[in-house]
């Protein structure tokens, strides 16, 4: 993206302590295109362009701390370093890997020479979700005092990994992965920087799915094409990717928040009943090397919370998907993994036994411990007979239907709750009118209006 219509002259960039001018010749090809100018920037457009929030930033001349949240290889460390150059500041960077307490006071003591020059400071920290709470919570005085602005770049949801008093003290920035139209941008300048061969539009088109957005896997994985390439070759073409990068053109964020997400839109798609999206995700797992006995166990779990009673025969098909796996390995065994997944999808949906789980489980952990019926305890010694336990039990088998109407099995107090409630769908239209007719001999039985029997 060029911002150089965007940004005036006077955002131009000056030389900054801890942030070399030019990298050396035999950097990696990401640290060689580091932007050193915004007009050099590709991608992030919601955030640089006209009245969008880190352009209103520079151009407001005030730092502010911030969290720069996004996938890896987006430009978090660039634009870091870019506003410490607009804002002449002092660049003091840590990594949250490598990093601890001792640097955190080195940091603050740098800063502090830094005021006493009426120079500001700018500290940033490197996958800070990786500092623990006490080493984030260090920054906090520092930064309410103003004594440096603090910038921390994350993979991970800022929500669940940054500590909410440091998270309240910095805005949140969403960086987003690059697109199509910036990755052709940024292999173009590779490809310039490397002087290698073009690409074809195949090659070129693999690995930009290769890279998934990441500019940093692109450029690099370019230039190992490029080392390894033939000095006779004219252009690099898909064969030719495979033959140099093998199994690593194997997309799949193992870990963090895109794993989830994935997994998330797997779910969804099971649960909303699309085989074709579902069958698309599970497909995208297993492409990118996650573990198929991970993905067995979700769509056991699918099958009891999303479809359940409305067709049991779904967790019976998991179950056999999982063992057939275990006998196969991959690839066979993953043909069965997507059988499992169709079926889910097509399968007939109800939550009923998932809702009435959570609601007894929220019950109970509120309520108090009722005691179990005299009628319903066992009776293992004479005392316990003498006591009247299990005395008035009615042995349902020795009644038609094997069924007591009216008897009692929930605590007193909650002998009329209902926890589950059969949805119309599938096997639970039958279960629901079963349960109909057998709550309409209760209230038969309640009214004085049936036989109860004799005891069992």
């Amino acid at each position: 993206m060029s911002n150089a219509s965007l940004f005036p002259d006077e955002f131009a960039p000056v030389p900054v302590p801890g942030v070399s001018a030019a990298p050396s010749a035999h950097a990696p090809l990401p640290e060689r295109l580091r932007p050193r100018k915004l007009d050099e920037v590709v991608g992030q457009r919601h955030l640089l362009g006209e009245g969008m929030p880190l352009r209103v930033a520079l151009e407001s001349g005030r730092p502010h701390s911030m969290i720069l949240w996004g996938p890896p290889g987006v430009g978090k460390t660039t634009l870091a370093r870019l506003m410490a150059q607009f804002f002449d500041a002092q660049f003091i960077a840590i990594s949250a890997v490598l990093g601890g307490v001792k640097d955190i006071r080195e940091a603050v003591e740098r800063a502090q020479a830094a005021a006493g020059q009426g120079r500001r400071t700018i500290v940033f920290v490197d996958e800070v979700h990786r500092f623990n709470k006490a080493q984030q919570d260090a920054f906090l005085p520092h930064v309410e005092s103003g004594l440096f602005s603090f910038i921390g770049a994350t993979t991970e949801n800022p929500s669940f990994e940054v500590n909410s008093a440091l998270l309240s003290r910095a805005t949140v920035h969403v960086l987003k992965a690059l697109d199509e139209q910036d990755m052709r941008e940024l292999l173009a300048r590779g490809a310039q920087a490397l002087g290698s061969p073009p690409l074809s539009e195949a090659a070129a088109l693999r690995l930009i799915g290769y890279a998934d957005g990441d500019a940093r896997r692109l450029l690099n994985t370019l230039e190992t094409v490029a080392q390894l390439t033939p000095a006779d070759t004219t252009e690099i073409d898909e064969a030719l990717l495979e033959r140099t990068l093998g199994e690593q053109l194997r997309r799949y964020d193992k870990g963090g928040d895109q794993f989830y997400d994935v997994i998330s839109a797997l779910h969804k798609s099971v649960r909303g009943s699309n085989p074709d999206a579902a069958l698309y995700w599970l497909v995208r797992m297993l492409d990118g090397g996650v573990d198929a006995r991970y993905i067995t166990r979700r769509l056991i779990r699918m099958a009891s919370e999303d479809i359940g009673n409305a067709d049991p025969r779904a967790l019976r098909l998991c179950l056999d998907a999982a063992e057939t796996y275990e006998r196969l390995g991959s690839p066979e065994g993953e043909l069965t993994l997507a059988q499992a997944v169709v079926y889910l999808a097509i399968a007939p949906k109800s939550n009923a036994v998932y809702n009435a789980y959570n609601e007894v489980r929220a019950l109970i952990k509120q309520d108090q411990s009722r005691p179990v019926p005299v009628h319903l305890r066992n009776a293992p010694t004479r005392l316990m007979k003498e006591l009247g336990y299990g005395k008035a039990y009615r042995y349902a088998h020795d009644f038609p239907g094997a069924y007591v109407a009216g008897e009692q099995y929930l605590p007193d107090g909650l002998e009329d709750q209902r926890f589950y409630e059969p949805v119309p769908r599938g096997l639970e239209i039958k279960i629901g009118a079963r349960l109909d007719e057998l709550r309409r001999l209760d209230a038969e039985a309640r009214g004085g209006g049936a036989d109860q029997g004799g005891e069992g």
